[in-house]
Protein backbone atom coordinates (compact mmCIF):
# COMPACT_ATOMS: atom_id res chain seq x y z
CA UNK A 1 0.00 0.00 0.00
CA UNK A 2 1.36 3.39 -1.00
CA UNK A 3 0.93 6.05 1.68
CA UNK A 4 0.07 9.50 0.37
CA UNK A 5 0.03 12.68 2.37
CA UNK A 6 -3.76 12.58 2.51
CA UNK A 7 -3.87 9.03 3.92
CA UNK A 8 -1.13 9.89 6.42
CA UNK A 9 -3.11 12.87 7.75
CA UNK A 10 -6.30 10.81 7.86
CA UNK A 11 -4.59 8.07 9.86
CA UNK A 12 -3.20 10.68 12.29
CA UNK A 13 -6.66 12.15 12.85
CA UNK A 14 -8.15 8.67 13.21
CA UNK A 15 -5.45 7.79 15.76
CA UNK A 16 -6.20 10.94 17.79
CA UNK A 17 -9.93 10.17 17.73
CA UNK A 18 -9.11 6.57 18.71
CA UNK A 19 -7.09 7.78 21.71
CA UNK A 20 -9.97 9.93 22.88
CA UNK A 21 -12.36 6.98 22.40
CA UNK A 22 -10.18 4.82 24.63
CA UNK A 23 -10.47 7.30 27.49
CA UNK A 24 -7.43 9.53 26.98
CA UNK A 25 -8.08 13.23 27.52
CA UNK A 26 -6.45 15.12 24.63
CA UNK A 27 -7.35 18.63 25.87
CA UNK A 28 -3.98 19.33 27.58
CA UNK A 29 -2.14 17.99 24.54
CA UNK A 30 -4.06 20.26 22.19
CA UNK A 31 -3.50 23.27 24.50
CA UNK A 32 0.23 22.51 24.59
CA UNK A 33 0.33 22.33 20.79
CA UNK A 34 -1.30 25.74 20.44
CA UNK A 35 1.10 27.51 22.82
CA UNK A 36 4.17 28.87 21.09
CA UNK A 37 7.63 28.32 22.49
CA UNK A 38 8.07 32.11 22.61
CA UNK A 39 4.87 32.83 24.55
CA UNK A 40 6.67 33.20 27.93
CA UNK A 41 9.83 34.84 26.64
CA UNK A 42 11.18 38.35 26.98
CA UNK A 43 11.59 40.20 23.69
CA UNK A 44 14.70 42.28 23.16
CA UNK A 45 15.04 44.32 20.00
CA UNK A 46 18.52 44.55 18.56
CA UNK A 47 20.49 45.00 15.35
CA UNK A 48 22.12 42.23 13.35
CA UNK A 49 25.92 42.63 13.59
CA UNK A 50 26.95 41.06 10.29
CA UNK A 51 26.86 43.63 7.52
CA UNK A 52 26.20 47.29 6.94
CA UNK A 53 22.49 46.80 6.23
CA UNK A 54 21.69 46.85 9.98
CA UNK A 55 18.59 44.67 9.94
CA UNK A 56 16.41 44.70 13.04
CA UNK A 57 16.09 41.47 15.03
CA UNK A 58 13.99 40.35 17.97
CA UNK A 59 15.83 38.11 20.43
CA UNK A 60 13.56 35.96 22.62
CA UNK A 61 15.03 34.94 25.98
CA UNK A 62 13.54 32.78 28.66
CA UNK A 63 14.37 33.14 32.33
CA UNK A 64 12.56 34.45 35.41
CA UNK A 65 14.98 37.39 35.89
CA UNK A 66 15.84 36.09 39.36
CA UNK A 67 19.22 36.74 40.88
CA UNK A 68 21.97 34.42 39.59
CA UNK A 69 19.78 33.17 36.74
CA UNK A 70 21.21 33.56 33.26
CA UNK A 71 18.53 34.08 30.60
CA UNK A 72 18.72 31.70 27.67
CA UNK A 73 18.09 32.67 24.07
CA UNK A 74 15.42 30.40 22.60
CA UNK A 75 14.57 32.17 19.34
CA UNK A 76 15.79 34.94 17.03
CA UNK A 77 13.64 36.43 14.30
CA UNK A 78 13.46 39.48 12.08
CA UNK A 79 11.70 42.55 13.47
CA UNK A 80 8.55 43.17 11.38
CA UNK A 81 8.37 46.78 12.64
CA UNK A 82 11.93 47.61 11.57
CA UNK A 83 11.99 49.95 8.54
CA UNK A 84 15.04 48.34 6.92
CA UNK A 85 14.25 44.63 6.76
CA UNK A 86 10.55 44.53 7.78
CA UNK A 87 10.91 41.12 9.39
CA UNK A 88 13.15 39.40 6.87
CA UNK A 89 16.65 38.14 7.60
CA UNK A 90 19.40 36.73 5.41
CA UNK A 91 20.85 33.28 6.25
CA UNK A 92 23.56 34.80 8.45
CA UNK A 93 21.04 36.88 10.41
CA UNK A 94 18.77 33.86 10.77
CA UNK A 95 21.59 31.89 12.37
CA UNK A 96 22.28 34.58 14.98
CA UNK A 97 21.02 32.36 17.82
CA UNK A 98 23.80 29.86 17.10
CA UNK A 99 26.40 32.59 17.47
CA UNK A 100 24.93 33.82 20.76
CA UNK A 101 24.90 30.31 22.28
CA UNK A 102 28.25 29.22 20.81
CA UNK A 103 30.44 27.57 23.45
CA UNK A 104 33.58 28.97 21.78
CA UNK A 105 32.35 32.56 21.91
CA UNK A 106 34.92 34.82 23.59
CA UNK A 107 33.30 36.87 26.35
CA UNK A 108 36.33 38.60 27.85
CA UNK A 109 39.33 40.48 26.45
CA UNK A 110 42.34 38.42 25.45
CA UNK A 111 45.84 39.50 24.49
CA UNK A 112 48.74 37.72 22.87
CA UNK A 113 51.98 39.22 24.15
CA UNK A 114 55.01 39.61 21.86
CA UNK A 115 56.91 36.34 21.60
CA UNK A 116 54.15 34.33 23.30
CA UNK A 117 52.52 31.26 21.80
CA UNK A 118 49.18 31.58 23.63
CA UNK A 119 46.39 34.05 24.37
CA UNK A 120 46.08 35.47 27.87
CA UNK A 121 42.80 36.53 29.51
CA UNK A 122 42.86 40.06 30.91
CA UNK A 123 40.30 42.23 32.69
CA UNK A 124 38.23 44.89 30.92
CA UNK A 125 39.99 47.65 32.88
CA UNK A 126 43.39 46.35 31.88
CA UNK A 127 42.30 46.09 28.23
CA UNK A 128 41.02 49.68 28.19
CA UNK A 129 44.20 50.93 29.86
CA UNK A 130 46.46 49.10 27.41
CA UNK A 131 44.46 50.33 24.41
CA UNK A 132 44.73 53.90 25.72
CA UNK A 133 48.49 53.57 26.23
CA UNK A 134 49.10 52.12 22.75
CA UNK A 135 46.83 54.74 21.16
CA UNK A 136 48.72 57.58 22.84
CA UNK A 137 52.10 56.08 21.96
CA UNK A 138 51.10 55.63 18.31
CA UNK A 139 49.57 59.12 18.10
CA UNK A 140 52.61 60.80 19.64
CA UNK A 141 54.99 58.92 17.33
CA UNK A 142 53.07 59.80 14.15
CA UNK A 143 51.65 63.26 14.91
CA UNK A 144 52.36 65.88 12.23
CA UNK A 145 52.22 69.50 13.37
CA UNK A 146 53.22 71.24 10.11
CA UNK A 147 53.31 70.20 6.49
CA UNK A 148 56.19 70.67 4.00
CA UNK A 149 55.24 74.34 3.42
CA UNK A 150 55.28 75.10 7.15
CA UNK A 151 51.49 75.39 7.48
CA UNK A 152 49.98 74.10 10.73
CA UNK A 153 48.01 70.90 10.04
CA UNK A 154 47.93 69.06 13.44
CA UNK A 155 47.05 65.66 12.06
CA UNK A 156 47.77 62.05 12.90
CA UNK A 157 48.17 59.76 9.91
CA UNK A 158 49.31 56.74 11.93
CA UNK A 159 45.82 55.94 13.30
CA UNK A 160 42.68 54.87 11.47
CA UNK A 161 39.10 54.43 12.64
CA UNK A 162 36.54 52.11 11.04
CA UNK A 163 33.01 52.19 12.46
CA UNK A 164 30.73 49.17 12.65
CA UNK A 165 27.26 48.72 11.22
CA UNK A 166 25.64 48.42 14.65
CA UNK A 167 27.02 51.72 15.95
CA UNK A 168 24.34 54.29 16.74
CA UNK A 169 24.36 57.83 15.38
CA UNK A 170 25.16 59.14 18.86
CA UNK A 171 28.13 56.79 19.22
CA UNK A 172 29.43 57.70 15.76
CA UNK A 173 29.08 61.42 16.58
CA UNK A 174 31.20 60.98 19.72
CA UNK A 175 33.76 58.86 17.88
CA UNK A 176 34.21 61.44 15.12
CA UNK A 177 34.59 64.22 17.69
CA UNK A 178 37.16 62.17 19.63
CA UNK A 179 39.11 61.12 16.53
CA UNK A 180 39.16 64.68 15.17
CA UNK A 181 40.36 65.98 18.55
CA UNK A 182 43.25 63.51 18.33
CA UNK A 183 44.04 64.66 14.80
CA UNK A 184 42.95 61.45 13.06
CA UNK A 185 42.07 62.15 9.43
CA UNK A 186 41.34 58.62 8.20
CA UNK A 187 37.80 57.73 9.25
CA UNK A 188 35.62 55.12 7.59
CA UNK A 189 32.35 53.34 8.19
CA UNK A 190 31.44 49.73 7.53
CA UNK A 191 28.47 50.90 5.46
CA UNK A 192 30.93 52.02 2.79
CA UNK A 193 33.46 49.18 3.10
Amino acid sequence: MEVSRRTFVKSGVAGAVGLSVFGFDLTPLQAQMQELKISRTTETRSTCPYCAVSCGVIIHTIGDKAKNVTPQVVHVEGDPDHPINRGTLCPKGSSLQQDIENQRRILYPRVRRPGSDHWEDISWNQAIEEIAQWTKKTRDAGFIETDAKGDTVNRCESLFWSGGCTDTNEFNYLVVKTMRAMGVVRLENQARV
